[in-house]
């Protein structure tokens, strides 16, 4: 079954590529998840050989609800990849391997609720909740400088902390700006980004690129690209207006049935898996964008350290690894890659 789907994908590849295109070195990225331990050189391996040139490394602080003004950051209760320490050992080991690094900071809700609904209920909550991040967000701004990261991410899927404090986030990237002197992006939902208020302030305009694209069981390349083509004509005019690059800072797919009706859905129902409909999804949306000279590039959701252990024929989760999908990556990702 496995043959006969990456036989499929293949020729679908070699069908829609047929035309030539100027290669351009684009940003193939790993959203890198972070591991209880130090990770080690067996670990970045199966990066390199993806292509991927970029890891996005993700330590997280921890609130205990959405109306919760204080974030919880860098303690010993937390995984070592999500410290300081961990980040740091992780940073220095992907650039050893020449992958460069996106430092993208984020919250954590208690019983993983989404971070776009956290909103006070006071002024003084508000206060509190904007000294709290600022401590988060300054402290990885000063590791990202001190170990040269090429782009930093501000924060990730905040739509009601940003809509209702635009103030606040215009003075905190002024601030991460007294520190860090990389490129800067935010991880704007899918949702969300056109309404997002600081794009000309930052380097990238982020979005994590949970599209609805086609509510099929099983989707086809032409049917998924179809799909894609009011959303790409809205980023692209959006690219245009501010004349930035759009970097999607998170894209990709379950590999489960109807994967492309509701892309951001991460709830553990035991659905039939679907590993043709991963590959098919990300090979529309590599096709799609990757060419566009106003496109920098994206990471893909996401990516575990123990490559052997994880995806295969039986998950239905948003990991490529072992699945056909990890092989359309890969050939798109050496293909932009000088």
């Amino acid at each position: 079954m496995i043959f006969r789907i990456l036989c499929f994908v293949s020729l679908c590849f070699m069908l829609s590529c047929s035309a030539t295109v100027e290669r351009q070195e684009k940003i193939n990225g790993v959203s890198y998840v972070a591991s209880r331990d130090s990770i080690g050189q067996h670990h970045i391996e199966p990066v390199v050989n993806l292509g991927a040139n970029y890891a996005a490394i993700m330590p997280f602080d921890f609130v205990k609800d959405l109306a919760h003004p204080e974030i919880s950051f860098n303690t010993g209760r937390q995984w070592f990849g999500e410290t300081e320490e961990g980040v740091k050992q992780y940073i220095n080991l992907l650039h050893n391997s020449d992958i460069q690094v996106m430092l993208k900071p984020q919250i954590w809700v208690w019983r993983g609720e989404f971070t776009g609904f956290i909103k006070m209920t006071h002024e003084a909550d508000w206060k509190l909740l904007e000294n709290s991040y600022s401590d988060f967000i300054l402290a990885y701004a000063k590791v990202a400088q001190e170990a040269n990261v090429d782009i930093f991410c501000i924060g990730t899927e905040l739509e009601n902390f940003i809509d209702e404090r635009p103030s606040y986030w215009k003075e905190l990237i002024i601030e991460v700006k007294k520190i860090y002197k990389g490129k800067l992006t935010y991880a704007a939902n899918w949702n969300e980004y056109e309404r997002t208020p600081f794009w000309d302030d930052l380097d990238f305009i982020g979005i994590d690129a949970y599209f609805p694209v086609d509510a099929k069981q099983s989707p086809t390349i032409s049917g998924a690209k179809k799909g894609w083509q009011v959303h790409k004509a809205a980023i692209k005019n959006y690219a245009m207006k501010h004349k930035k690059q759009i970097l999607f800072t998170e894209f990709g797919y379950r590999s489960i049935d109807f994967a492309g009706r509701a892309p951001w859905t991460v709830d553990r129902v035991e659905k039939q898996v679907n590993l043709e409909a991963q590959a098919i999804l990300t090979q529309a949306l590599l096709e799609e964008f990757w060419h566009e000279n106003w496109f920098a590039g994206g990471f893909v959701w996401k990516w575990f350290h123990k490559h052997n252990a994880v995806g295969g024929k039986d998950d239905n989760r948003f990991t490529p690894q072992n699945k056909p999908a990890e092989e359309v990556i890969r050939t798109f990702y050496k293909k932009y890659s000088l």
